[in-house]
């Protein structure tokens, strides 16, 4: 079964884009947990956190100023929760590295 993201990223499947460079799209999560809930994902193909390398140092990077990018653009000086699922156990249902950006609403901690 090919990947979801991976079809995403390559356009074939449409989304309701943010932002979109060479390395990395960000969009609008389709089942949003706050009012402003959004994903950043790499073009290139990672399973999970736990896959990433030294090697993924730099796109890992790019894909948080990404983050602060469109956090900024869109508001969210009040704040915001970037989150990300690594397997299984801790709710991944696409194994596709990604991270959710959730806004715009009291946030409690400790999460879920």
């Amino acid at each position: 079964m090919e990947c979801l993201f991976c079809k995403m990223a390559a356009g074939e499947f449409p989304v309701n884009k943010i932002y979109e460079d060479e390395q990395v799209l960000a969009f609008h999560d389709i089942d949003p947990q706050a009012p402003v809930h959004f994903l950043v994902i790499p073009k290139k193909h990672l399973e999970s956190l736990a896959a990433i390398t030294e090697e993924d140092s730099q796109l890992v990077g790019h894909m948080f100023a990404v983050i602060a990018k469109v956090a900024e653009q869109m508001g969210l000086e009040k704040g915001y929760r970037v989150v990300t699922n690594c397997g299984e156990d801790a709710g991944q249902s696409v194994q596709h590295l990604h991270f959710h950006v959730l806004a715009k609403r009291s946030l409690a901690w400790p999460p879920g």
